[in-house]
C-alpha cells in the first residue's frame, strides 16, 4: 500500500473541507455573528494547515484498490472530525464526543442530533449543520473526483466506492465527466427547490437550509419542530417531491435529458421505488383514518404521505410526531427504514435494487431445490444481473443485518428499552435520523453515554460507506505489504 499517495489525496480532500467552511463564515458575517465568524475562520485555517501537511508528506501517484478504500474511508472520518471543530469553537456543543456525533451525523446525512434547543444556536452554525449534509449527500469524494481530472485510473475505483448501490453506473467514459454531470444535476435541483420554497413563503435562509437537508436526504432543520414549524401544506408538498427525487437514481435524470423520449418509468428500480411509496402511503393514510389520528382524509393523507416519503428516502424530516401513530403505521415506517431509496441516490439504508436482487436470489434458491442442475439467471428490468453482483448483495445483507443487530445489542447494555435501541441502531446505520420511543421525531440522542455515541458514529460511517469499505479496514490482509 502506498501511504504517501493516500496522504496526498487525503490532504486535497481536507482542503475542500477548509474551503467549505468559508460558506458558514460568510453566513455568520451576514447575521453579524462576529464570534461565530471567527470560530469558522480558525476552523478553516486548522483544516487548511492539516491539508497542507498531508500534501507535503504525501506524493502524487496513482491510487489503486487499497489506497482507494483508505482514501474514501479516511475522507469521511477526517471530514467528521474537522466538521466538529466549529461546534466546539462556537460553544454550541461543549463535549467533543457530542460535537463529533453531530458532525458525523451531518456529513453522513444521518440527521440524528444531540442538540436539544436547535434554535438557540447561531445562524452560521445551523447553516453549517445543514451544509455538511448537502456536501455529504452527493459525496465529498464525488466532488473531489469532479474537480480533479488528474486522478487517473484511481478515479474510477474511488467513484465506485463512493456511489451507493450494488453497482455504480458511469454516464461518460471518463469518471471525471460522470462526477461533474452528477454534481450539475445536484446543483440544478438545489437551485430549483430553493426558489420554490422561497415562493412558498420561506425566507432565503430557511429555503436554503431545508433544501440542503432535503436533496441530501439528511433531515437536519434549523427549527426545533422541523418542517412542522411552518405548518404549510404547500411547503410540505414541495419537500415531498424533492425528497422523492433525491431518493431516485440521479443517473436517470441525465438519461431523461440526454435521450429524448426516455422517461423514468422505463427503469425497473424506479417503478418498484414508486410502487413502494404509493402502496405504503395508501396503507398508512388508511390506517391513520381508521384510528382517527387526524380529522378527515386530507390531514391523514398529508401526514401519511410526508412521513412515508421522508423515512423511505431516509431523510428523517418530521411533519408530526409519528411515534404516536397506530402500530401498523409504525411497523410500515420501520420496514421502509430498512429498504431505503434507489441505488445511485443520496438516500441511505439497503437500497431498493438490493432488496429486489435479494428476493429474486432467494426465490432462485427455492427453485433450485426441485431442479438442482438447472442454470437460472436473475433478471431485473430485462437485464441479467451478474453472479458477482448477486454474491455482493448476499454478503451485504449478512453484514448489514449482523452489524445492526450487534449495534442494537451493544446500545441496550446502557439501559434504554429494546425498541429505542433497535431503531437507534437502524437509524444510524441506515443514515435515517429519528427512530422510535426515546429517539423519536420529537426527541434526540443526547441521553446516550459517550461510548454509545461513538458506537453510533461508527455505525453512521459504516452505513454511509455501505459496509464493505469500513469492514475492509479490519481485515489483516488489507494491511499486508
Amino acid at each position: 500500500m502506498n501511504l504517501r499517495s493516500t496522504a496526498f489525496f487525503l490532504g486535497r480532500l481536507v482542503m475542500l473541507v477548509a474551503v467549505a467552511e468559508l460558506a458558514p463564515l460568510v453566513c455568520s458575517l451576514c447575521y453579524r455573528e462576529w464570534a461565530d465568524a471567527r470560530a469558522f475562520g480558525v476552523s478553516a485555517m486548522l483544516a487548511a494547515i492539516l491539508g497542507a501537511a498531508l500534501i507535503l508528506c504525501g506524493r502524487r501517484t496513482e491510487a489503486y484498490r487499497r489506497e482507494g478504500i483508505l482514501i474514501v474511508a479516511g475522507s469521511w472520518i477526517l471530514a467528521s472530525i474537522l466538521g466538529a471543530i466549529p461546534y466546539l469553537l462556537t460553544a454550541t456543543i461543549s463535549s467533543p464526543v457530542d460535537a463529533l456525533f453531530e458532525s458525523a451525523s451531518g456529513f453522513t446525512t444521518t440527521g440524528a442530533s444531540v442538540m436539544a434547543n436547535i434554535e438557540a444556536a447561531g445562524r452560521g452554525i445551523l447553516f453549517w449543520r445543514c451544509f455538511t449534509q448537502w456536501l455529504g449527500g452527493m459525496g465529498i469524494v464525488v466532488l473531489f473526483v469532479a474537480l480533479l481530472p488528474e486522478l487517473g485510473p484511481g478515479a474510477r475505483f474511488l467513484y465506485k466506492m463512493e456511489v451507493p448501490g450494488p453497482s455504480a453506473e458511469a454516464l461518460q467514459p471518463r469518471i471525471h465527466d460522470t462526477a461533474k454531470i452528477l454534481w450539475k444535476i445536484y446543483l440544478a435541483l438545489t437551485a430549483t427547490q430553493t426558489i420554490l420554497l422561497s415562493l412558498a413563503g420561506m425566507d432565503l435562509y430557511d429555503a436554503l437550509t431545508h433544501t440542503f437537508s432535503t436533496l441530501s436526504t439528511g433531515g437536519f432543520s434549523p427549527r426545533n419542530a422541523s418542517v412542522a414549524a411552518f405548518d404549510s401544506p404547500l411547503i410540505e408538498i414541495i419537500i415531498v417531491v424533492f425528497m422523492f427525487l433525491a431518493g431516485a437514481n440521479f443517473s436517470l435524470y441525465f438519461r431523461v435529458w440526454d435521450q429524448r423520449g426516455w422517461n423514468l418509468l422505463k427503469d425497473a428500480e424506479f417503478r418498484i421505488y414508486l410502487g413502494i411509496a404509493l402502496a405504503a402511503s395508501t396503507i398508512v393514510s388508511w390506517d391513520l383514518m381508521r384510528h382517527r389520528a387526524y380529522e378527515g382524509f386530507v390531514e391523514a393523507s398529508r401526514h401519511g404521505i410526508f412521513q412515508v416519503v421522508s423515512l423511505s428516502t431516509t431523510t428523517g424530516f418530521a411533519s408530526t410526531d409519528f411515534d404516536t401513530w397506530p402500530v401498523l403505521s409504525r411497523i410500515i415506517l420501520v420496514v421502509l427504514m430498512f429498504i431505503g431509496g434507489c441505488a445511485g441516490s443520496t438516500a441511505g439504508s439497503m437500497k431498493v435494487m438490493r432488496m429486489v436482487i435479494g428476493i429474486k436470489s432467494a426465490i432462485r434458491e427455492v427453485r433450485l431445490i426441485f431442479s438442482p442442475n438447472t442454470v437460472l439467471s436473475i433478471f431485473v428490468g430485462g437485464r441479467r444481473v451478474p453472479d458477482t453482483v448477486v454474491r455482493s448483495v448476499s454478503g451485504f445483507f449478512i453484514l448489514y443485518i449482523s452489524i445492526w443487530a450487534l449495534g442494537a445489542l451493544a446500545l441496550s447494555i446502557g439501559g434504554p428499552d429494546l425498541i429505542t435501541t433497535a431503531t437507534a441502531s437502524a437509524a444510524t446505520i441506515g443514515n435515517i435520523g429519528p427512530g422510535l420511543r426515546a429517539v423519536g421525531p420529537t426527541a434526540n440522542f443526547a441521553f446516550f453515554g459517550s461510548f454509545d455515541k461513538l458506537l453510533m458514529v461508527v455505525l453512521m460511517w459504516i452505513g454511509r460507506l455501505e459496509v464493505y469499505a469500513i469492514a475492509a479496514l479490519f481485515m489483516r490482509s488489507f494491511w499486508r505489504p
